[in-house]
């Protein structure tokens, strides 16, 4: 049988394979080799001393000391490390606190606290939690217009919330870990007597606003010699008054006054002093310095810091009617809605509208005494008819009713029937102090009475603060 070779088509012989050498021997060296040397760097040198002190150090052996020269590598490494150890390291500091920011929270007609919080951007959530306090919630449940409430956060989120309860403590809220606290903090009361004097060259608010008198002082100054003077008419420029008056301060901070203690005031060439005293039982009054009572059975004017705009004329022309007409009583022009104060104690008899005086009250006194006050916008309504009513108490309010012009009161005075001038017709005089008492309210009004002779009147200038001119009377 024929053998058959294959036929080479480019006629070369087909090389032997080579056989593939053991590459993994290599691969073996390397990977041994390679952490073996990197130990062998790491380990220390044999040759090189054990470290040394900084200084030179002196070896110990049987045989004789031998100084030791630190090698150059070593003395370098020493000296990079003391100069590290040397330096100074700050110390650590805290992070700085977010600033806290204050919000005063005025209250406005209308508004709830819900209402508030929400109006200055502050966490509801917080306010549910302080409200979760029994005592947060007591003095915060009810807010007035013009109460304020101080609140201490950080973009909304409440640290710290206090508010006035009344002149000597305010309620404070604190944030805890775990929610609000409420407590009371009661404030330290001090109380002094302070001196102010003034003269009237426009007007008396004007004056006792250069005295760094308050308009309240002012106020219970009119109503201390309201019997003797009337405020409205009989005021003249260059008339002067003086006051010792209690200062009450909070926490070192002057805040209120109090009490007037001793009052003058003189009005046209004719000087009024008063004296407040307060009997064993708590009751007060002012008296005059031999132990007279201020207080008179009636007010000269029915209402306060008003113009007369039409006296007591028989001959008088009707400004409406245009006739001439009898003016029996005093017209008391005042912006509309001012308060009109019973003249004296006395029963309402009659309260409605009346003819010409528009809406009208007409109040029966002692010694068949009556007084009439007419044109009111309205009238209180606790003042009804057939009720008692004090000296001082508000009975209604002036307005324009019936034939009137503009709004004023129209005050008339009778006496048996017949119309007196209310401005200069003689008043029945209250009764005087308690003879039992009257050695004692002697002793009190000595020294004040002393203070308002010995101190000259000066024209004082108003401060920013509003306080007092201060002179050495603090008690």
């Amino acid at each position: 049988m024929a053998t058959y070779r294959p036929i080479m088509r480019d006629y070369k012989p087909v090389p032997a394979r080579t056989q593939p050498r053991a590459q993994w021997m290599v691969w073996f060296v390397a990977g041994l080799g390679l952490p073996l040397i990197l130990v062998a760097l790491m380990l220390p040198d044999q040759n090189q001393p054990p470290p040394l002190a900084p200084e030179s150090t002196s070896l110990v052996s049987i045989g004789p000391v031998q100084q030791v020269t630190k090698p150059a590598k070593t003395a370098a490494l020493i000296t990079t490390t003391e100069k590290l150890i040397s330096r100074k390291i700050p110390p650590l500091v805290a992070a700085p606190q977010p600033e806290q920011q204050r919000t005063v929270l005025t209250v406005r007609r209308g508004d709830s606290l819900d209402r508030l919080f929400r109006r200055h951007n502050l966490s509801a959530a917080d306010l549910a939690g302080i409200m979760q306090d029994d005592l947060a919630k007591q003095h915060l449940r009810l807010v007035k217009p013009g109460d304020e409430i101080i609140v201490l956060h950080n973009d909304g989120h409440i640290s710290e919330l206090s508010r006035e309860i009344n002149f000597d403590s305010s309620l404070k809220v604190s944030r805890e870990e775990e929610g609000f606290s409420a407590g009371i903090i009661k404030h330290k009361i001090s109380v002094r007597q302070v001196e102010a004097k003034g003269r009237i060259t426009s007007s008396l608010y004007l004056a006792a606003a250069e005295a760094g008198i308050s308009d309240r002082t002012i106020m219970n100054l009119t109503d201390i010699f309201a019997w003797d003077i009337d405020f409205v008419l009989d005021i003249r420029r260059g008339d002067e008054f003086r006051l010792i008056v209690e200062q009450l301060s909070r926490d070192g901070v002057a805040i209120v006054e109090g009490n007037i203690l001793a009052a003058e005031f003189t009005n046209q060439g004719e000087v009024f002093r008063a004296i407040r005293y307060e009997d064993p039982s708590g009751h007060s009054s002012y008296f005059t310095p031999d132990g007279r009572s201020l207080r008179k059975a009636f007010l000269r004017a029915p209402l306060s810091f008003s113009r007369v705009s039409s006296n007591f004329n028989p001959n008088r022309r009707h400004p409406v009617l245009n006739t001439i007409r009898a003016h029996k009583g005093v017209d008391y022009a005042a912006a509309h809605g001012t308060p009109v104060k019973a003249a004296g104690d006395g029963k309402i008899i009659f309260r409605g509208k009346k003819g010409g005086y528009g809406n009208a009250v007409i109040l029966q006194h002692g010694g068949n005494i009556t007084t009439l006050y007419g044109h009111l916008s309205n009238f209180n309504r606790q003042a009804r008819k057939g009720s008692h009513v004090n000296q001082g108490q508000i009975i209604g309010y002036v307005g324009q009713t019936g034939l009137a012009s503009g709004p004023h009161l129209h005050y008339e005075y009778r006496k048996n029937g017949v119309h007196k001038n209310p401005r200069t017709v003689n008043l029945p005089k209250a009764e005087p102090i308690d003879p039992a008492l009257k050695a004692d309210f002697l002793r009190t009004a000595a020294p004040l009475i002393n203070r308002l002779d010995d101190t000259p009147l000066v024209l004082l200038e108003a401060n920013n603060s509003g306080d007092f001119d201060i002179t050495n009377s603090e008690t």
